[in-house]
């Protein structure tokens, strides 16, 4: 069996990038390759109500249930780790490299048209006009902010020409190198 290079890859990237998909697919990649691992989608692990005044996007409960999350994948020969969320800035990124117990992280960041995701995002938030409206919103100011960013190890895909099959590989070939 082939030693990952990377023990965590975290995609990341604005909303409706595809970061989830990315994920599962780069999942299903490494196992069909023999890595042992493990996907984490972190909007689940952040979705509590209500949100604390200082920290809108339940950041701090997002690190609290990786690190529980990948504690357990780890113990049961988990050799990397691929998680799903935004960061946003470095010290983000750290915090959650920390929690998934990772020695060697890759960031990979999706970025795409702004039509294309305007297309996704009104597909998935169609029927609720507070929530589309908010991810429009949402969207070109995420993807300016983690445009800015210089993230360390990090991959930038451009996920409006690739599939997402095509992603997961070259992401999955990078941690295998």
């Amino acid at each position: 069996m082939t030693r990952p290079a990377y023990d965590a890859v975290w995609i990341n990237g604005s909303v409706g990038a595809g970061k989830t998909t990315t994920a599962d697919r780069l999942g299903e990649e490494l196992e069909n390759r023999g890595i042992p691992g493990a996907v984490i989608d972190v909007d689940w692990l952040r979705r509590a109500w209500p949100s604390p005044r200082d920290d809108p996007f339940q950041f701090e409960l997002a690190v609290a249930n990786i690190r529980a999350v990948a504690r357990q994948f780890r113990a049961r020969g988990a050799q990397i780790i691929v998680a799903a969320g935004v960061v946003e800035t470095t010290e983000q990124f750290d915090r959650c490299v920390g929690a998934l117990e990772a020695e060697h992280s890759l960031l990979v960041r999706l970025v795409l048209d702004p039509d294309i995701a305007l297309a996704r995002l009104r597909f998935r938030h169609g029927e609720n006009t507070n929530e589309l409206e908010w991810h429009e919103r949402r969207h070109p100011e995420l993807a300016e902010i983690l445009e800015r960013v210089e993230f360390p190890s990090e991959l930038v895909l451009d996920s409006t020409s690739l599939s997402v099959t095509d992603i997961a590989g070259r992401i999955a070939d990078r941690v295998l190198n």
